[in-house]
């Protein structure tokens, strides 16, 4: 996929599992990637689903991303996604480690980004049980101790954040 100057390349991190989604009847998630994945690109493009996969937008590609170069998922270890949620009408950004954990480098750059634009960010740590990845994700978030409150309750409330 390509849009503005920048495409996905040799990056696959959406379809190997990082992000946890569901492809037809299949959970993708950390150690069971894509069904459709060739681990260069995806076998079906053409007529991928809509959603997630039309839909998806790797924040690192999207058009004026404000993400520099290095911050591409495979160099970076995270994926990141604009404004998928809202909160108090601000703009949430979510972001998942290519790994266990996002590494500190880039986690410090996306909590300056956080603070300088005053969006809160929301980031996960995969859970790993006895060396293998499982389908459970640690969530964290960064910004006020009220947006940090809130985002507890969601967790309790099982709402869905991506």
């Amino acid at each position: 996929m390509s849009t503005g100057n920048r495409s996905c390349g040799s990056c696959t991190a959406c379809c190997d599992g990082w992000v946890q989604m569901v492809i037809g009847d299949n959970p993708v998630h950390p150690g069971s990637p894509c069904p459709h994945s060739t681990g260069k690109g995806c076998a079906i493009y053409s007529d991928r689903p809509v959603d997630p996969c039309v839909n998806f937008h790797c924040g690192w590609v999207i058009k004026d991303s404000p993400l520099p170069g290095w911050m591409q998922p495979q160099t970076s270890g995270c994926i990141v996604l604009f404004n998928k949620l809202s909160w108090n009408n601000i703009p949430v950004d979510l972001a998942m480690p290519v790994g266990v954990k996002i590494p500190q480098r880039s986690l410090t750059w996306l909590k300056a980004f956080s603070e300088q634009h005053g969006r809160p960010l929301i980031f996960t740590e995969q859970i790993m049980q006895k060396g293998k990845y499982t389908n459970q994700q640690k969530v964290l978030g960064h910004g006020t101790v009220e947006f940090q409150q809130n985002l507890l309750q969601w967790l309790k409330e099982g709402r869905k954040l991506w």
